[in-house]
């Protein structure tokens, strides 16, 4: 059993346990059971920055849905209901492809229903961080790169329309084509993907970007103050641009738990504790 305090926000503690015992786990706030993951999240927001966060600008737009919606869902604590009623009834658009097209347009007014919600919470999102944005990713990398939203469906018409249009692809694949679920954030250099034309550390300073400005419009918008996972911070990143993720990380002014090889969680000021993990015990040094 593992228990705490947290201050995720401003001037507001909260308890919060674990427990592992052969029932399972469980958690509680305020000494009540947490009934999902979800109300457990909401309670502590924790996000990561890790040597791999450069996927974030090079892969597929599935984790950059990740990104929007992880910002959405501590913004809007609704979201997450309009997200699963929209899975459910996707996931029945595409059986009812397969087994029965016949009866998948039935699915499409709820489809388009849910989808226009989500887009919307998603480009609201989108819109606030931009000024932020702007700033925090000239100020990481000294490039202009420009974030926009991309809902997965023509913005020329509605959802509902564009799940007619799509209609005989949609049978043919036995898939559904538009919505959010093919959402996207395009990042953008002089006009060109940024996943073109970065190198690995640019990508990794503009992820970091996209993670920061995140986390400042939720402490702006909630007062939220997430916690943030800091692991081997100097990889991919030289001197000169670690020292700008170094000053950036610090103007959040948020809890950081730091991981590294090396001694590099001292570069963002003296920690208040200190772990050493040797052949697999951790002790406090």
């Amino acid at each position: 059993r593992v228990t705490g305090e947290i201050r995720a926000d401003i001037g507001h503690a909260r308890s919060i346990g674990f427990e592992i015992s052969h029932h399972g786990t469980s958690a509680r706030i305020d000494g009540k059971p947490v009934e999902s993951l979800a109300e457990l999240a909401q309670a502590f927001p924790v996000q990561v920055i890790e040597p791999g966060a450069h996927r974030l600008v090079e892969e597929g737009g599935h984790r950059r849905r990740r990104w929007m919606d992880w910002a959405v869902f501590h913004v809007e604590p609704q979201f997450i209901d309009l997200w699963m009623r929209y899975r459910r009834a996707l996931k029945q658009r595409n059986t009812a492809l397969r087994l029965d097209p016949a009866q998948a347009s039935a699915w499409d007014p709820e489809l388009a229903r849910l989808g226009e919600a989500i887009a919307e919470s998603r480009r609201r999102f989108v819109t606030q961080l931009q000024p932020d944005w702007r700033d925090t990713v000239a100020a990481l990398s000294g490039l202009e790169v420009e974030l926009q939203y991309v809902q997965g469906w023509s913005s020329e018409g509605t959802l509902l329309e564009a799940l007619r249009t799509t209609r005989a692809r949609d049978e043919l694949r036995r898939l559904t084509h538009a919505g959010p679920h093919r959402g996207d954030v395009a990042l953008r250099l002089h006009g060109r993907p940024a996943r073109e034309v970065l190198s690995r550390g640019q990508q990794k300073l503009v992820a970091v970007a996209m993670t920061i400005s995140q986390l400042r419009l939720l402490r702006d918008l909630t007062g939220t103050v997430p916690t943030l996972l800091l692991d081997d911070p100097a990889a991919e990143l030289d001197g000169e641009r670690l020292e700008r993720f170094i000053e950036q990380v610090a103007r959040l002014r948020c809890q950081l738990v730091v991981t590294s090889l090396h001694a590099e969680s001292r570069l963002f000021g003296t920690p208040e504790r200190t772990f050493r993990m040797e052949d697999g015990r951790v002790q406090s040094v």
